[in-house]
């Protein structure tokens, strides 16, 4: 029988999901690490019994099955040429709960900020925190022995398992708990393979010579976080092998075995008491690494709760960074390290000051920092969100030379770590190397990276050798190779030597024992793949020749641009977690609608396609598909990769081969067709809504195709233009872009946006320019956008200056200035220059009012109630505060902003029948359900006229432009 035969059987038992498709099976092959490999299927499972069929029909087929939650592992443990077993979509149940134990049973695919969400109002918490809290699940988690910055405080993810139910590889279904030395014995006779397993490791670790050579060999038992093959160190605890401990719990040894033991459906984890409310962090700032790792030791003789240490480059990454760059206002000077010590207090805030305070003058006493800023409140959770940052942001360095995580997970005991770090950097200096290094430093571990690049046979070298020396150098300190992000491909075939041949062959015992035949996340920990192959990038290749319209030479061209992508998967968070990143995820949790999917994909196709017209791939028109170029992942992503800019170039150059579609076309040159429609609006308004008009161009029956207006507002302006007088307009001259969107829908909001500003004594001027292109761009129409970005830029460059700039209406048409056309235009110097003086209207009250142009007592003291959703452009490329600046004018104005995701409308995305519903889905998601609770009276401002469309069609409430809702109180 075939292999894609035997497959659909599969498929056909299943109540999930199986994907053998080419295009699953790339975006599966890479995780977050530096590895690629292809697998033979992809499951996503919706019930227990569908994992004991795939567990069952791999043995019987002898195919590897890994486990896999987020695929954010760093060291290559989710990928392999089996069946990939996605469990994030459906195993995200909370099964069990006991406030008065503290004990919460859950599903793998749990996220950990999920958890805590709940766990929150029964004052409780879970405590390991990694960087990638708020996507990362607890399958995960206990796969890899989660810490992450809170261990120093609540312990590992090891400390907090109770019990494991696992499915065994041979599909029988067990559950690991605590149990006394009693029935740890019991559980060894019978014949089945639970029963085999327990009779193994207790035929194994009763071993007095076995016992000794793991006393010696591994890693020292003062640190705490570490990941070294099997916890059977941790089992010795136990009076059955010569410890003191009356029980014993396998689920522990479960934890951090990366999926190679059993399958892990249920985890039933301890959770602690929230930490103390009352915090202050001290940034201690360094001039040298080696002073920065010296000064913890003194640093964690105080009570901290977290010891977090970051250097120059990941800081330097943040500079250029959308989202982080505002998250570094606690930055003195240029420190070449920093370490953030937090202090808490569940007395009072008084109580942490004087621990700060303690810590302060015990670290001045001894010469550590040059700078040592308290850090308070929501600002501590800014620095926070700096640090867990700090993967994503190595992915945005340009070009090939990348921070490669070959070392990047080494623990040792707190008091070897400044000497360990100085033999470190003089070993990186023989390979002429500086690394990066950021790190859990009160842990003793410390995330090290070199900058190779590997797609060198030197870089690929260089990548096993230090892996070699550094190997060498933890086992010196008798340090664990990995701290925290487990063994995977990276660190596996160091183990012989990091504990031993005999205990390496203790582990394959043990291995052979709960997987006799071989099926369980194959190639990690035991019998483990070379750590410099089947790598995402070939050594020695030739880079390919990709010629696109838009200029990519930010990032080397569009390849490298799709290879800032490290897999983080911060496009996995939910709405919970706020931002839009990313709204199509949200909306179907499919790993093929995430930013990621698109970049992989992308990188997979471009590298590999063996045809001319790389783009011109089918599976490639799939996964941007559902891509609403939100633009909310050139933000808030920290590697910044743009997806939305990847797919306008994308379906140019499908759409090249393939042809553009009627649908496409209409929308694209909508603006030209308004102009046309425009000579009698009334008789296209209604055949544009009649239903077999609608259907026959593909637009969702639902929706009401957006209304012409009865003039346009160029025609209007024209009409209503105020001659300009000597003493007229006192606060100077202002050039207004009339977008396409608001010339011939939105009229009353240009009319608004006129009155508004020349009633402030602006004089506004409209000059003959080209609509922005924003249609053509996102529909890929690219050398017509090009044309008008060229136009546009031609007529603006000598108009526009600080003192007389070009200010928008509408988001995504005035945010073209700013972001596309720099791409596109042929003049970029005049393109770059313009973009610094060209403003959404909002970012020009914001400045105007901060000189003191305009004031309060230019507008009536009624009170209002303002809620504000901000345009998706307006988030990423803007900012949405610039909005709330500009309605808090009037003195009785209330004014807060929704953190509301994406609405869903995304232009013409919202109206193509296919993608209705998801467009609602989206909308459903944050906004929706904010709006439906908002009071009446209370008026919604939305910048974006899709925005607005999308809130009266969702929840039958009309929001309004800020403009308008200002021009209504100008006196």
């Amino acid at each position: 029988m075939s292999d894609s035969l035997q497959l659909q059987q599969l498929s056909d038992s299943l109540e999930g999901t199986l994907f053998y498709d080419e295009l699953h099976k790339k975006l599966y092959a890479t995780d977050a690490s530096a590895y690629r490999i292809i697998p033979q299927a992809v499951a996503v499972p919706k019930t227990e019994e569908d994992i004991v069929k795939i567990i069952r029909f791999a043995a019987k087929n002898k195919i590897s099955i890994t486990p896999r939650t987020a695929g954010t592992s760093l060291a290559g443990q989710t990928v392999g040429n089996g069946i990939i077993v996605d469990v994030s979509k459906h195993f995200t149940k909370i099964v069990a709960f006991d406030a008065a134990k503290k004990t919460i049973t859950v599903q793998p695919g749990v996220i950990r900020d999920e958890l805590n969400l709940y766990l929150k109002p029964h004052g409780l918490f879970f405590g390991p925190n990694t960087s990638t809290t708020n996507r990362c699940m607890i399958g995960g988690m206990v796969g890899n022995n989660s810490s992450g910055t809170t261990s120093i405080r609540y312990g590992v993810t090891r400390d907090k398992i109770v019990e494991i139910k696992a499915v065994l590889s041979d599909g029988s279904i067990v559950v690991f708990k605590e149990m006394s030395s009693e029935e740890f014995i019991e559980k060894t006779k019978g014949d089945s393979l639970e029963s085999k397993i327990y009779k193994a490791i207790y035929e194994e670790l009763s071993n007095k010579e076995n016992q000794e050579e793991i006393v010696k060999e591994f890693p020292k038992p003062e640190i705490h976080r570490r990941n070294t093959g099997y916890a059977i160190d941790l089992l010795l605890k136990s009076d059955l092998f010569s410890g003191t401990e009356n029980t014993i719990n396998l689920g522990k040894l479960l934890c951090g075995s990366e999926g190679t033991l059993a399958f892990t459906t249920e985890i039933t984890l301890k959770v602690d008491d929230l930490p103390p409310t009352n915090n202050v962090m001290v940034v201690a700032h360094f001039h040298t690494i080696q002073e920065s790792l010296e000064a913890v030791v003194t640093a964690m003789k105080h009570h901290l709760y977290t010891c977090e240490m970051m250097d120059d480059t990941i800081l330097d990454c943040t500079k250029t960074n959308r989202e982080q760059a505002k998250n570094r206002f606690f930055i003195v000077g240029e420190p070449k390290a920093v370490i953030m010590l937090e202090v808490g207090s569940h007395i009072s805030m008084e109580d942490a000051e004087l621990q700060a305070d303690a810590l302060i003058k015990d670290l001045e006493e001894n010469n550590f920092g040059y700078a040592l800023p308290k850090i308070y409140g929501s600002d501590i959770d800014k620095i926070n969100e700096l640090r867990k940052a700090g993967l994503g942001l190595l992915g945005s360095i340009v070009g090939d030379d990348k921070a490669a995580d070959s070392i990047e997970d080494t623990a040792v005991e707190l008091s070897d770590l400044p000497n360990y770090i100085a033999d470190f950097s003089a070993m990186m200096e023989s390979h002429g190397q500086s690394a990066i290094y950021y790190a859990h430093a009160g842990a003793g571990e410390i995330h090290l990276r070199p900058v190779l690049n590997l797609k060198t046979k030197e870089g690929l070298h260089q990548f096993r050798n230090i892996a070699t020396e550094v190997a060498i150098l933890v086992k010196k300190y008798r340090g664990s190779l990995s701290g925290e992000h487990g063994d995977g491909i990276v660190r596996g075939e160091f183990l012989p030597f990091m504990i031993g041949e005999k205990n390496y062959e203790l582990l394959k015992r043990i291995k052979s024992a709960f997987d006799p035949h071989t099926i369980l996340n194959v190639g990690k920990i035991v019998n483990a793949w070379k750590m410099d192959e089947n790598l995402r990038v070939e050594s020695g290749r030739v880079e390919p020749d990709i010629k696109t319209i838009q200029d990519f030479s930010d990032s080397m061209g569009i390849l490298r641009a799709a290879e800032k992508c490290n897999g983080s998967g911060d496009c996995r968070k939910l709405p919970s977690a706020g931002g839009t990143l990313c709204p199509s995820y949200r909306a179907t949790r499919n790993e093929k609608d995430t930013t990621r999917a698109r970049a992989n994909a992308l990188r997979e196709y471009l590298t590999h396609s063996e045809k001319d017209n790389k783009f011109d791939h089918e599976e490639l028109y799939k996964v941007f598909e559902l891509c609403v170029s939100c633009k909310a992942c050139a933000s808030e992503c920290p590697s910044n990769v743009d997806v939305a800019t990847l797919k306008s170039e994308f379906l140019y150059q499908y759409q090249k081969a393939n042809g553009f579609s009627v649908r496409n076309k209409i929308f694209a040159f909508n603006s030209k067709l308004n102009k046309l429609g425009s000579i009698a609006p009334s008789m296209t308004n209604f055949v544009a809504n009649l239903g077999f008009v609608k259907k026959s161009m593909g637009i969702a029956s639902q929706r009401q195709v957006p209304l012409l207006a009865p003039t346009t507002f160029r025609k209007w302006y024209e009409k209503n233009k105020k001659s300009a007088k000597s003493n007229s307009f006192t606060n100077g001259k202002v050039y207004l872009f009339c977008d396409e969107f608001t010339n011939y829908y939105d009229v009353p909001v240009g009319i608004d946006a006129y009155e508004l500003l020349t009633g402030l004594g602006y004089e506004v001027i409209i000059v003959d320019h080209e609509e922005s292109g924003r249609a053509f761009i996102s529909k890929g129409f690219l050398e017509e956008a090009q044309e008008i970005a060229n136009k546009n830029v031609g007529i603006f460059k000598d108009l526009i200056s600080e003192n007389t700039p070009l200010i928008g209406i509408e988001p995504s048409a005035i945010l073209t200035f700013r972001d596309e056309y720099i791409r596109l235009a042929k003049d970029k110097e005049s393109a770059e220059k313009l973009s610094k003086n060209t403003f959404t209207v909002e970012e020009f009250f914001k400045r105007e009012i901060a000189t003191g142009k305009i004031h309060s007592g230019q507008f009536s003291d009624v009170e209002k109630t303002i809620k504000i959703h901000g345009h998706c452009h307006q988030k990423s490329l803007s900012t949405v505060e610039a909005s709330f600046a500009m309605l808090n004018v009037p003195k009785n104005s209330s004014v807060t902003i929704y953190n509301s995701g994406c609405c869903g409308m995304a232009g013409s995305f919202g109206y193509e029948k296919e993608h209705y519903e998801i467009s609602m889905q989206m909308g459903e998601d944050t906004l929706f359900p904010k709006i439906r609770s908002t009071e009446a009276t209370t008026a919604i401002a939305a910048a974006g006229t899709s925005c607005r469309h999308q809130i009266f069609d969702g929840t039958n409430r009309k929001a309004m432009h800020p403009v308008t809702i200002l021009r209504d109180c100008l006196k």
